[in-house]
């Protein structure tokens, strides 16, 4: 096998200057200086030399590259590690996988298939020489050194090429616990594990902003070592519907706690508050305007979620806006407009920044101009690039559906000013639109109605555009100068020791006392039976005896009769990230539950199905009774991924908890004493279906556009209590579980 390029590195120092790397990239020497010869001149121009701005050194390059060479540069694809290309490999099941020397690079040709689109890939070497492809999207889960080493032999083959451009990776965050989820959540378990966003959140309700300072800290150090220069990451939308599926994902409902967050992890998660330094890492925040005000939780990966509407007047800019603003302030990287499509007809009157009435035209986000390259650019003052969501010209391309999909890139980089696009290596689309801008295409083809050709095709302009922005952020990051990683520091940096327990100690900070009687902290010596409950009863299974194994000082029985306590950790989930549900997302905790379904215009109808959210939660009421029965007590956690309903759980619970991806072993600390609870919700609980009930004609009692915590401004009376409230949920004790909440013991 053939030395990898980790073993080849050759590095550059002298003094106040950056370290320059090269496995093959020839060096230029002057005046006790090392320059790496980008351009393949042998001389330093203003593209090799380092002192000059990265957006000077963007713009000299653009005019030395080809037009092939820039639209390769349009485009960020899912990557392939050559480590993974097995035969066992479902992915490989019709095609013999290939590696290069190495075994570093998969150099397979493959058609793939996934909710994006389908697309015939080539393999790595290809990608990198031939279409000069430079953004790729990591999926998978290596350990750190396998990382680096792969990521530095994508470089040292980029570095072969005339003209030199680094790779850049990205991921999905990797530094929260949760389920695995193809597209939103790719990896999780090498890097050290925090609770989720949701959990941060509530940790720091609870406690102070130094959470955010030392995870963002722990992100910037692992991401940089292994050489994973860029994140999808993180979300700034406000959590205003509480049916949205990807709420776990937010930091929740307040968008001023937001911009707290954001101001402390946007700095040093990029290395500085001016943006990206050559240790830090490129964040993308996500996603531009906001995806949470959906149309009663419908997601825009499919055809029902495709609308973004905004029925409460002036809640754009009340709420959804302001994180977006702290992450422009803060210089972040880039930022990723949403699938969906403002939705005029539903809408309230929204405003613009600087008070003007906000242009709802029915396009996609990174395909609508009145949202990119007016507001997010003129008035809020954004300078870095835009990249859009994954699969936008396929299977999202919403509000477009009339142009075919080279007339998509043309309308998203030349009418809306997006940059890079993600999804799949569409190229040979960027070219078509390219050679239209140019031919004589639309002499003998129709252009759409309602459209220019200047808007639907790629010129030069535009083109140049773009691809400045994207150089300009790589020179930031020094990679063009330094883009190698020692695959034995990577394995130092990642998951260490201090690492493990600051985060070890956010997630016992995340956990949120919502109900005790006195039953917490639980006793020693106490008799226990103890269970865990999932959608899938596999899961149950596994966690159960997980949690039994974990619990120390007290007896376990088998029979909640025989019980001091009864101890249930329930992990409910509803619907499927990438399906569309045949009604909305349930958000009660049940098992068998009949509900409505919709119609394609998201209107319930008469025909019913059965949703399951928590198998066998029927014997939760079973358990209390036979624990309550000979005076014992009964203690529920419930892991809040979605806002559910608490109304099958919190009248049999005694004491009642919540996490956010929390460890089992940091409620279990909270639960047994070790650990006084400090959480606080991030999100405002429900009280019941009633609160979120959709009308015959789509339309939600409760709006979606605005956050929990100020629903009940625009609640009926008629359902409102005593003290004004109508949303929250309200547990025997008289508390309201809405944002902010949470006990101590």
């Amino acid at each position: 096998m053939a030395k990898k390029a980790s073993a080849n590195i050759r590095r550059y120092t002298a003094p106040n200057a950056p370290v320059i790397s090269s496995v093959s990239r020839r060096v230029i020497e002057q005046d006790g200086l090392y320059f790496k010869d980008i351009d393949g001149t042998g001389n330093l121009t203003p593209v090799n030399d380092w002192r000059r701005a990265p957006a000077e050194r963007a713009q000299a390059y653009v005019k030395t590259l080809t037009v092939e060479e820039k639209i390769g540069q349009l485009f960020i694809a899912q990557a392939r590690m050559g480590i993974y290309a097995k035969a066992d490999n479902p992915l490989f099941a019709n095609t013999e996988p290939k590696t290069d020397e190495t075994g570093l690079l998969d150099e397979t040709e493959l058609t793939t298939t996934n909710i994006f689109g389908a697309q015939g890939t080539p393999g790595t070497t290809t990608a990198l020489k031939d279409l000069w492809q430079r953004y790729f999207i990591l999926r998978e889960n290596p350990q750190p050194d396998e990382m680096a080493d792969w990521i530095d032999q994508m470089q040292a083959t980029a570095e072969e090429c005339e003209h030199f451009v680094p790779v850049l990776i990205a991921s999905n965050s990797r530094n929260e616990n949760g389920e695995v989820v193809f597209g939103m959540n790719d990896a999780a378990g090498v890097f050290a594990a925090w609770p989720g966003t949701l959990g941060i959140a509530a940790a720091i309700k609870g406690d102070s902003l130094k959470i955010a300072d030392e995870w963002a800290e722990c992100i910037r150090r692992e991401w940089d070592a292994v050489g994973m220069k860029k994140g999808y990451m993180y979300m700034a939308d406000v959590l205003t519907d509480p049916r949205w599926q990807r709420s776990y994902g937010t930091f929740g409902e307040d968008q001023a706690l937001i911009c707290q967050i954001l101001e402390h992890i946007i700095p040093r998660i990029q290395g500085s508050k001016d943006g990206v330094t050559p240790d830090g890492v490129a964040m993308t925040t996500k996603h531009f305007p906001g995806g949470g005000a959906r149309e009663n939780g419908f997601d825009p990966h499919y055809k029902m979620g495709q609308w973004n509407v905004y029925a409460t007047e002036g809640s754009l800019e009340a709420y959804h806006l302001p994180p977006f603003q702290t992450a422009v302030d803060l210089h972040t990287a880039s930022i990723m407009p949403y699938y969906a499509k403002p939705c005029a007809a539903k809408s309230a009157p929204q405003k613009d920044r600087e008070g003007g009435d906000m242009e709802l035209q029915p396009f996609g986000f990174a395909y609508n101009k009145p949202f990119i390259g007016k507001m997010l650019r003129e008035q809020m003052g954004f300078t870095g690039y835009i990249n859009s969501d994954t699969g936008i010209l396929h299977n999202m391309c919403w509000g477009v559906e009339m142009l075919d999909k080279a007339e998509r890139v043309g309308f998203a980089i030349n009418y809306a000013g997006t940059d890079l696009i993600s999804g799949l290596q569409d190229m040979d689309l960027a070219k078509e639109a390219h050679a239209r801008a140019y031919n004589d295409y639309y002499d003998t083809h129709a252009i759409p109605e309602g459209f220019t050709k200047e808007m639907i095709t790629l010129t030069d302009e535009a083109l140049d555009r773009a691809v400045a922005r994207t150089l300009t952020g790589l020179f930031e990051l020094g990679v063009f100068e330094d883009p190698y990683r020692d695959p034995a520091a990577a394995v130092q940096a990642v998951a260490t020791p201090a690492d493990w327990a600051n985060a070890a100690e956010a997630h016992r900070k995340s956990v949120v006392l919502l109900k005790n009687d006195g039953s917490l902290p639980l006793p020693a010596g106490k008799k226990v039976y103890a269970e865990a409950f999932a959608k899938r009863a596999e899961a149950a299974q596994t966690s159960t005896r997980a949690l039994r194994e974990m619990l120390k000082d007290v007896t376990l029985v088998d029979d909640p009769a025989e019980a001091d306590y009864a101890l249930l950790m329930l992990t409910p989930s509803s619907g499927e990230y990438f399906n569309a549900t045949p009604g909305f997302l349930e958000l009660d905790i049940c098992d068998g539950k009949r509900v409505p379904n919709v119609d394609d215009d998201g209107r319930p109808t008469a025909e019913t199905h059965l949703e399951t959210t928590l198998h066998g939660a029927a014997r939760i009421p079973e358990i209390a009774a036979a624990v309550h029965k000979n005076g014992g007590k009964v203690v529920i956690n419930v892991n809040v991924t979605l806002c559910w309903l608490m109304g099958n759980v919190e009248p049999y619970a005694d004491a009642l908890t919540v996490g956010f991806d929390t460890y089992p072993s940091a409620t279990l600390d909270v639960m047994q004493g070790r650990f006084a609870p400090t959480g606080k919700l991030p999100v405002t609980l429900p009280r019941s279906d009633e609160v979120i009930a959709v009308d015959a004609n789509g339309v939600c009692v409760s709006p979606n556009d605005v956050p929990g915590y100020d629903k009940d401004k625009y609640m009926p009376d008629a359902l409102k209590d005593e003290n004004g409230k109508a949303y929250p949920y309200r547990d025997a004790a008289g508390n309201y579980y809405e944002m902010g909440f949470g006990l101590t013991f």
